[in-house]
């Protein structure tokens, strides 16, 4: 494992071999309060003048999606977008790939969350629909489009993953055995996670992406900092873990970067033959 900070970085080989695809995750990657830092967006601006695939790789549904983010699709700085952790891929064309869950799957996770006693929502392409409001959620749904109550939503409506939010309760649902009903609880934070089929992740839509593409993963890199990167971090090339990182992602990670703030993605991108 490199670890790429201003101490490290005289004694980094020469210069690696260029990277045919990059995946980004978005928040506490490239963007913090859902916004992208000017850092960030000016290096993917540059990048997209190169032959290199650009592609974002997020748990976040397509309809809570940044703004900034979809901008640059529609620019084509973008290439393709990957959410949903990898449940539902697109680019400007349209569809690349999509798993929606089946009826028994929506079905026992509303049991499950019901069991306890968890305020849940399930994300469809166009909208996250919530099983019920709380105070904190109101003011969220306020100023959020495409965020609405309906707890029969799923029923007549495809949909992707699950999200499930503790109130600081970090051991709830630990004793449900998920694999069981061939699904699995992935936290994002110690306060919150989504539910997900037990073959989903960040690395099926990579893997959907790169034959897209056709390029192999091991020809790509990618950017995290949480738990639900960890599939992808085992299959493609270069994984970089962000400084502010989970730390089991940092374990898995070939590189070790500083935060947003620290210009972390510009650390790495310099040690290749790419624009920064």
């Amino acid at each position: 494992m490199f670890i790429v900070d201003k101490a490290a970085t005289a004694s980094m080989p020469h210069k690696l071999p260029m990277p045919k695809v990059i995946f980004f995750d978005i928040d506490d990657t490239l963007s913090r309060n859902g916004i992208i830092a000017a850092h960030n967006k000016a290096t993917l601006e540059a990048l997209a003048q190169t032959d290199i695939k650009l592609v974002i790789s997020t748990g976040r549904s397509k309809a809570i999606l940044p703004a900034d983010i979809l901008a640059l699709l529609e620019a084509e700085v973008l290439d393709a977008i990957i959410c949903m952790n990898g449940q539902y891929s697109f680019d400007n064309q349209g569809l690349i790939s999509h798993y929606p869950l089946s009826a028994k799957q929506a079905d026992k996770i509303v049991q499950l969350c019901k069991t306890s006693e968890l305020i849940h929502k399930f994300d469809s392409a166009t909208h996250i629909a919530w099983s019920g409001e709380n105070e904190r959620l109101r003011e969220f749904n306020a100023k959020t489009p495409n965020s609405i109550v309906d707890p029969l939503y799923y029923l007549s409506n495809p949909v992707y993953q699950c999200s499930v939010f503790f109130n600081n309760q970090f051991d709830k649902m630990q004793d449900i055995d998920f694999a069981r009903d061939d699904l699995k609880l992935v936290h994002w934070h110690q306060i919150g996670a989504d539910i997900l089929p037990a073959n989903a992740s960040k690395a099926r839509g990579i893997l959907d992406v790169c034959d897209y593409y056709g390029v192999n993963a091991s020809e790509c890199m990618a950017f995290g900092d949480g738990m639900n990167d960890l599939e992808m971090f085992d299959l493609v090339g270069y994984a970089v873990a962000m400084g502010d990182a989970q730390p089991a992602l940092i374990e898995r990670a070939d590189f070790v970067t500083g935060t947003i703030e620290e210009h972390g993605i510009q650390k790495v991108l310099e040690q290749f033959k790419v624009a920064s």
